[in-house]
């Protein structure tokens, strides 16, 4: 693939990734009706959310800065093990395996972001 190519649906997938990261921290800040029920169903306190959502806007910051890349790949940890967690809640809460496997396109749109960032490196 092209340099020229690369670059650009790595920003897609980037922006894409970013886009969903920051909608889902911003209403964990904001502690809309929706994320406090996830959070009751799981089980968990509500003041996870507000963790939750910091780490979150954090995370997206960190993925669209270029200067620091150890902070980059810190944020897509990060970001994996979100990922992870949510998939092993929603599982152990009850919801099903089916319900578990709902952060798999997360994971795809993630994982082809940090890949093309690599690429482009």
């Amino acid at each position: 693939m092209k340099p020229k190519i690369i670059k650009i649906l790595y920003w897609a997938f980037t922006i894409l990734f970013c886009l969903g990261m920051l909608f889902s921290g911003i209403s964990e800040l904001m502690q809309t009706e929706q994320s406090v029920e996830a959070m009751k169903q799981l089980g968990y306190p509500v003041y996870l959310n507000l963790i939750l959502g910091v780490a979150k806007v954090l995370g997206v910051i960190a993925i669209l800065q270029w200067k620091f890349k150890t902070i980059k790949e810190w944020a897509y940890a990060g970001f994996t093990i979100d990922f992870l967690g949510a998939s092993a809640s929603l599982y152990f809460a009850g919801n099903g395996i089916l319900m578990a496997l709902s952060t798999i396109p997360f994971f795809i749109v993630m994982f082809a972001s940090y890949f093309l960032w690599k690429k482009i490196q």
